[in-house]
């Protein structure tokens, strides 16, 4: 498994050489645009930060979660969850530490747990790839592109803890 990369490094390389290409100049020429796109990321993902950080550390997205557990509760979604489902769309680290600190409190075996391991594996952090997305098209307006993928991320939530819940 530890060769696949080297492995597609070396298949790239043949089939350059193969096709007379030169390999050096378009490996630059790539690192080029990964730059340009990194460059370009920079200030949507410097939002996404500040505003993550802006929410807790203000005190808002625990206000936030009180509010909303009750809906949360209600279709199916555990109390000790809710922050992990509102903060895993804006944040993977984030996500990461709420999980590790619902392994600390919960243990790796309970439902809690197994719910917050599944939930962390059937979503993905929105927010960061729609910036990355959006920002490498060039598109000004998502349109229904992030209410959608909201939706289906809290929907496999739902499923996420359904599915739990059963097994």
């Amino acid at each position: 498994m530890r060769f696949v990369i080297p492995l597609m490094f070396v298949v790239v390389f043949l089939f350059a050489l193969v096709k007379k290409k030169n390999v050096y100049s378009l490996f630059v020429e790539g690192g080029q645009g990964a730059f340009s796109l990194a460059v370009g990321l920079l200030p949507y993902l410097s939002a996404v930060l500040v505003l993550v950080n802006l929410l807790q550390e203000s005190g808002l997205l625990s206000k936030i979660i009180d509010f909303v557990s009750p809906p949360f509760v209600a279709v199916g979604i555990p109390k000790e969850l809710v922050h992990l489902t509102l903060l895993r769309p804006f944040s993977g680290s984030g996500s990461l530490a709420i999980l590790n600190d619902v392994y600390k409190t919960y243990g790796v075996d309970g439902y809690v747990a197994r719910c917050a391991s599944v939930l962390m594996g059937s979503t993905e952090t929105v927010f960061y790839i729609s910036a990355v997305y959006f920002a490498n098209t060039k598109v000004k307006s998502t349109g229904l592109a992030l209410p959608i993928a909201l939706g289906c991320t809290f929907l496999s939530c739902i499923l996420t803890c359904l599915l739990c819940k059963v097994m």
